[in-house]
């Protein structure tokens, strides 16, 4: 086994490559040869760095059209499950996403709960990174969204809609398997959104990256965060290689070249290998 400070940025970047291709710590130990707990420091701390460089360069975004959604996972045990002896934050945990439609970049994200409070601190974040301007913000159903949206954006600033999936009912048997779609609801909250733009398809789609992308979101396995701190830090690790690093392929397509979401909001050049965003912590 490797120790955390003989791991060089190449080390470090073969270490990343495996965590953001959805494996597992104990996969990328066998993998790389890196001790468990080297592997663990290494994600906190490049979690961190990882935040802390997005904060600094997502800012003054020409963001037209925003996806906002929220998706569940849960630390240590469901929230069902939770016993009087577990740790504080064992229990449900939702992921706040807004996703610009077009660069595809997601902006912001929150780790936290879903309630009002968490809503308000996302979308605040969310607003302080956009452009002056008017932009279109499209939710699901959630209350929340339509308590805060206006009043935080302003009705002369924001086209806000939302869209409620309606499901049939489902038996225990499909449990294992979404609930069939029945139809949509599209509501108009605030302002005249474009009627073609009422989607959340693109923030949905980016729930799917998610849990493809990252262990800890997969369903049904014990691949789950112990930690809260652990799992707000693959989800940072998670953002930095999809927003810096991963080609989007209709971005690509569009423009005849490889092309991050980063570089499809103007905020970047060039795709960012695993060796760069683990250059974060040097």
């Amino acid at each position: 086994m490797v120790s955390m400070n003989r791991l060089s940025t190449e080390r470090r970047g073969q270490v990343v490559s495996c965590l953001v291709e959805g494996m597992s710590i104990r996969s990328t130990v066998r993998v790389t040869g890196a001790a468990k707990n080297t592997i663990t420091k290494l994600l906190l701390d490049l979690g961190e760095a990882c935040s802390a460089y997005q904060d600094e360069v997502f800012h003054n975004l020409p963001t037209k059209r925003i996806q906002a959604d929220e998706i569940w996972s849960f630390v240590g045990a469901k929230e069902a499950h939770v016993r009087e002896d577990h740790p504080d934050d064992y229990g449900d945990v939702w992921t706040w996403t807004a996703i610009d439609a077009d660069s595809k970049l997601v902006p912001s994200w929150l780790v936290g709960e879903r309630n009002s409070r968490d809503c308000y601190e996302f979308l605040f974040d969310l607003r302080n990174r956009l452009a002056p301007g008017r932009v279109q913000i499209t939710t699901d159903g959630l209350g929340s969204y339509f308590q805060v949206i206006e009043p935080l954006f302003g009705a002369d600033r924001v086209d806000f809609a939302q869209l409620v999936k309606l499901y049939e009912g489902g038996s225990d048997d499909r449990r294992y398997s979404p609930a069939r779609c029945t139809g949509i609801d599209k509501r108009v909250v605030t302002g005249q959104p474009d009627p073609k733009h009422i989607s959340t398809s693109y923030v949905e789609r980016q729930n799917l990256t998610m849990r493809m992308g990252m262990r800890r979101f997969t369903r049904l396995t014990n691949a789950f965060s112990k930690k809260v701190e652990n799992h707000a830090a693959a989800v940072s690790l998670h953002f930095a290689w999809y927003n810096l690093g991963r080609t989007h392929q209709t971005l690509s397509k569009k423009a005849g070249r490889p092309t991050t979401p980063a570089m499809g909001a103007g905020v970047e050049t060039y795709p960012w290998s695993p060796f760069q965003i683990a250059g974060l912590l040097d």
